[in-house]
């Protein structure tokens, strides 16, 4: 069973197991945040009244430009900034931390309340899943809500942000953001010489031993240098992509390297992994090849995923010239 810590992951990652996360409410935000009207052009405004249908089939009408959005995604928040869609955000959710000028606040996307949303007056809400009913209380506000879950593929990653254009009028600049994206990964891939022989690696979410397989959108960001991921052969209908693997299995499997997406809610690096029981006889260990990954960059699928494959394939690069 996955623990409470893992759930909240997970979902952040990709959401493929239907978990939800068990957190507290420390606070609600009320208060009202006013914003000023931003110019709308004119291809925006001819852009309106727009039909946007989400991932899941749902669909929304906008009758015009969205002013005051809610973004309850860090995903998409970054999303939504790097658009140019940032002046018409009033509110984001308690794990939206980047970019800085992002107007965090205290609601939550996991247990997400109706009132304390609504108080921002938005006129799009944007959100990962529909929790406590948070769609129905909306809409009887008549509140808008776009749903969209968390990214299995990069072409999901690249509809969702050609949705976010869609939907808040910055088409072009949505699919600016889709090319960049796609050309600077591209850039990243090619540039990394592959070694001889596949590499093998380990990619930790919590000290628990939690792993992600390949089939998880992380997974399929180590499959662009051709990593053998030793979580595959743990993977079960039940873990859903996210199986517990055993130091066993980790010891045996014995990876070229060892990633970790738990080094800063954890505080996890080469020095606590090589002083786990029996961890310091690894290859990943003894060949200094323990990466520290940021773990939000690790959780999301927006547009820093290209910082993610530079970490990776750095990683890679060194480990082929090392060995």
């Amino acid at each position: 069973m996955l623990s409470p810590m893992v759930r909240r992951r997970a979902r952040r990652l990709a959401v493929i197991v239907p978990v939800v996360a068990a957190v507290v409410v420390s606070g609600c935000a009320n208060r009202e945040q006013a914003a000023a009207p931003t110019k709308t052009s004119g291809a925006a405004a001819q852009a309106f009244p727009a039909e946007i249908a989400a991932p899941d089939g749902k669909k929304i009408v906008l009758d015009r430009k969205p002013e005051k959005i809610v973004s309850l995604s860090a995903s998409s928040t970054e999303a939504l900034f790097a658009i140019e869609a940032g002046k018409q955000v009033v509110a984001v959710d308690d794990q939206s931390n980047f970019p800085v000028e992002a107007p965090k606040t205290k609601l939550s996307g996991l247990t997400p309340n109706v009132e304390a949303i609504a108080a921002y007056q938005p006129d799009l809400v944007i959100a990962q899943a529909d929790a406590n009913d948070m769609v129905a209380g909306l809409e009887k506000l008549h509140r808008q809500v776009l749903i969209l879950s968390a990214a299995k593929s990069f072409d999901d990653m690249y509809a969702q942000f050609r949705l976010l254009g869609r939907a808040t009028g910055h088409v072009s600049e949505a699919e600016g953001l889709v090319k960049r994206t796609e050309q600077e990964i591209a850039k990243v891939v090619t540039g990394v010489q592959k070694p001889q022989q596949a590499l093998s690696y380990y990619h930790e979410l919590t000290t628990e031993l939690y792993s992600s397989t390949s089939k998880t959108f992380i997974g399929q960001v180590y499959t662009l240098f051709g990593l053998k991921n030793i979580a595959d052969a743990a993977d079960t209908v039940d873990s859903g992509g996210y199986p517990k693997l055993s130091p066993e299995h980790i010891l045996k499997s014995n990876p070229d390297l060892i990633f970790l997406a738990d080094s800063k809610c954890c505080n996890q690096n080469a020095d606590t992994v090589k002083g786990r029981p029996g961890w310091g006889t690894l290859k990943a260990v003894q060949g200094g090849h323990v990466v520290l990954l940021d773990d939000d960059l690790a959780s999301r699928w927006g547009p820093r995923i290209v910082e993610l494959v530079r970490a990776v394939g750095e990683a890679v690069a060194k480990a082929g010239t090392t060995g």
